[in-house]
């Protein structure tokens, strides 16, 4: 999830990203098997949300302390997982070299779905978050990944930006609410062994992916709770003409004809790095 730094509002329940993106937690087989759960592991879940992903592999491993910006994702974290193995609490994840006994070199693997492309969205925190990733390592300890990778929702991105200047938003203030970092894997490469990582796999998967189905998801749901920083540049009463226009602008482009589900063009870059 994002960081409190860069929302001044909680924008995220639990409720609203079952209905709208409840596929995030369930399209992580890939990042299981490269997490590798063990008995023995002490794992920090960086960007839990609401701690769906993380129990998953809570009962293979020793211990689990899941970390989020979200108030609303750690309640109901703590309220469905919390046990003698799992911990969930609220951290600002863009400053996690600051965290005191998080950051402390006692962790065997730290993991983090589908959280680092809002984490790392300040560039003037970007690399020493990747340093706390660092830094709550063991030597030799795994960090295992996956992000949005760089033309990441690339159709929806766009039709969001046309509705904001369509709506006199200038394109300064849209770049200054832009509330992604969708790195390539040069860019992740690089900054992963400046820091001190070994790359052990890096990989980038275009994967179209199918919207919730349910009411208030869908499209419309998906811009209203992953766009709201978007929305927020706008006056309340523009915001939904602002999400129907999206989804007016994107239907030909997202509906399959066939049986009128709706796709976006996700890309996720996925890594393992080991700590020197």
């Amino acid at each position: 999830m994002a960081s409190q730094s860069d929302q001044q509002k909680d924008h995220w329940s639990s409720e609203a990203y079952s209905t709208s993106a409840s596929f995030v937690p369930r399209l992580t087989q890939t990042l299981l098997q490269y997490l590798d759960p063990q008995p023995t592991d002490k794992v920090l879940d960086i960007g839990c949300g609401d701690g769906k992903f993380t129990a998953q592999f809570i009962p293979h491993v020793q211990s689990v302390l899941g970390i989020d910006a979200s108030p609303a994702m750690i309640e109901a974290a703590n309220r469905d997982f919390e046990s003698e193995k799992a911990a969930f609490r609220v951290v600002d994840c863009c400053h996690l070299e600051q965290e005191i006994g998080v950051a402390d070199g006692r962790w065997d693997k730290v993991v983090s779905n589908a959280a680092l492309h809002w984490i790392l969205r300040d560039e003037t925190t970007r690399l020493s978050t990747l340093r706390g990733v660092h830094a709550c390592l063991k030597q030799g300890g795994t960090f295992v990944f996956e992000m949005g990778g760089h033309g990441n929702v690339g159709e929806v991105n766009t039709a969001l930006m046309y509705s904001l200047l369509r709506h006199g938003v200038p394109i300064e203030k849209i770049r200054e609410v832009y509330p992604w970092f969708f790195p390539s894997i040069p860019w992740m490469t690089s900054a992963l062994e400046g820091i001190g990582f070994k790359v052990i796999k890096i990989e980038m998967e275009h994967r179209p992916t199918l919207l919730t189905s349910t009411v208030n998801g869908g499209l419309a749901g998906w811009v209203r709770l992953m766009g709201a920083s978007f929305l927020e540049a706008l006056a309340p009463e523009q915001r939904e003409e602002a999400v129907k226009e999206v989804c007016d602008v994107l239907q030909n482009v997202v509906t399959r004809k066939e049986d009128g589900s709706q796709w976006l063009q996700y890309v996720r870059l996925r890594g393992v790095a080991e700590k020197l």
